[in-house]
């Protein structure tokens, strides 16, 4: 019985991602100290410390489907340590191999290395997921590099751009986010065998060589020190989660500003069957862009409690760990499932030109009030020709009519420019900067990882 959106079987596809969702199941995460504990047993082999015959038994039945997860889970209403996993796991052997399993690491070493495992997986899935939304927005922005319309601030319509100027933007916010998953990678992906209280003391002098096989066996890099209380990395992992988070939402609340009535210049993919609302059949609601920004949100409140749990206490604080079990799958899961839902909505995107070339004269040619300023300036100094296209903006919005008019009536305006001249200035395409170079731009920094 699920108790939770992730868990859900009634709503659950509108908060979890069926592959992350098993890269944190219960199987996976025992199958991944069992992982660790053979890979600790094949160390020790090697150095002498048990032998072959006992580390292949316990690589032979480290298998998280021949134990009995829920009777592990019963041992943890007396312990919150790796007990109750080797209670079970002793089990599974016919000889004695199980009493040399987990011999001189600690609970956390385990645990530690099991999270990272399962880190390790996520980062991949979302890597994947977020390079193909890199390809999407690249894609749109190269098909749309010259469809203009009105670029806004403060919401209000300010200059021209084109659209794919302002997804090229997109595009580049998402490519800092795969430089940063790449780049935390060498501190993310180290592993843990310290002992104790960190300092490997029952290895008996051979504890950096055990410690360097496993890492080895596991393909993780070996820490420099324990980090058992140290929880940085940890923190930074669920905190370019919470960036990348942050930037879907700002995507998804785009579009859906976008697609309100009154501007009608893009809408999420639609189809027949799709229902906006229970009482009013006509509405096309941007209900997965909401679903988005809602999962961007749940992703970055995980942030914190990340960097709350950077406050343990001396060489060891459990209390910091379970809050980790915690934030990190949610975050990873609710990631994953706006990802898959932003790459939807990226990849079938309608957009409608049209529409952005309709809105562009919303404002009866006040949006070209900076190229009629800086042409009007030439003549009469930059503050004089400020204040002039001001007031005739100002009185546009008043009296409805087209502001060129309004322009031509003022006298040091007509003397120095014809209706013809005017024209020609407030051509909102003739005023979208270096958007089409922008986007070249970064479609040409986006070859070394799209090719």
């Amino acid at each position: 019985m699920a108790s939770s959106t992730i868990d859900s079987r009634v709503f659950g596809v509108l908060f979890a991602s069926k592959e992350m969702n098993k890269i944190f199941s219960d199987e996976n995460r025992t199958q991944k100290w069992l992982d660790t504990e053979a890979a600790l047993a094949r160390a020790q082999a090697k150095l002498g410390i048990i032998t072959e015959q006992r580390a292949e038994q316990i690589t032979k039945f480290a298998k998280a489907e021949l134990l009995n997860l829920d009777e592990i889970g019963e041992g943890y209403k007396s312990s919150i340590t790796i007990v109750p996993l080797l209670r079970v796991f002793k089990k599974a052997f016919d000889d004695d191999s199980g009493e040399f399993v987990h011999w001189g690491a600690t609970s956390q070493d385990i645990m530690d290395n099991g999270l990272i495992l399962q880190i390790r997986e996520a980062h991949a899935l979302i890597t994947k997921l977020l390079t193909a939304s890199y390809a999407h927005c690249i894609e749109i922005s190269e098909k749309y590099k010259n469809t203009v319309m009105a670029g806004r601030t403060h919401v209000i319509h300010a200059l021209p751009i084109t659209f794919g100027f302002k997804t090229a933007m997109w595009a580049q916010e998402i490519r800092r986010s795969l430089d940063r998953l790449e780049e935390i990678k060498p501190r993310l992906f180290v592993g843990q065998l310290s002992g104790a209280v960190g300092t490997l003391a029952s290895q008996e002098g051979k504890g950096l060589e055990m410690q360097r096989l496993m890492m080895a066996d596991l393909g993780l890099n070996q820490p420099v020190i324990s980090w058992h209380p140290s929880r940085d990395h940890i923190a930074e992992y669920v905190s370019v989660l919470a960036i990348i988070a942050g930037t879907l939402g700002r995507i998804a609340r785009e579009i859906l500003s976008l697609q309100r009535t009154e501007i009608c210049e893009v809408e999420e993919p639609f189809f027949m069957g799709k229902v906006g609302s229970s009482t009013m059949p006509h509405k096309r609601n941007p209900q997965v862009c909401e679903g988005i920004i809602a999962q961007s949100r749940i992703v970055r409140s995980q942030a914190p409690l990340a960097v709350e749990v950077m406050g343990c206490e001396n060489e060891r604080d459990w209390g910091c760990e379970l809050v980790e079990w915690d934030c990190v799958p949610k975050a990873s899961i609710h990631l994953a499932n706006a990802l898959e839902s932003t790459n939807d909505v990226l990849e079938n995107l309608i957009v409608y030109p049209e529409h952005m070339k309709e809105n562009l004269n919303k404002l009866k040619g006040a949006m070209l009030s900076e190229a009629v300023m800086l042409h009007l300036g030439e003549k009469l100094g930059r503050l004089s020709a400020h204040e002039i296209v001001y007031e005739v903006c100002m009185k546009a919005f008043t009296d409805g009519k087209p502001v060129i008019d309004d322009l031509l009536e003022r006298e040091e305006v007509a003397k120095h420019f014809t209706r013809a001249d005017l024209e020609e200035i407030m051509q909102p395409e003739k005023y979208v900067g270096l958007s089409a170079e922008f986007v070249d731009r970064v479609v040409a920094a986006s070859k070394d990882i799209l090719g």
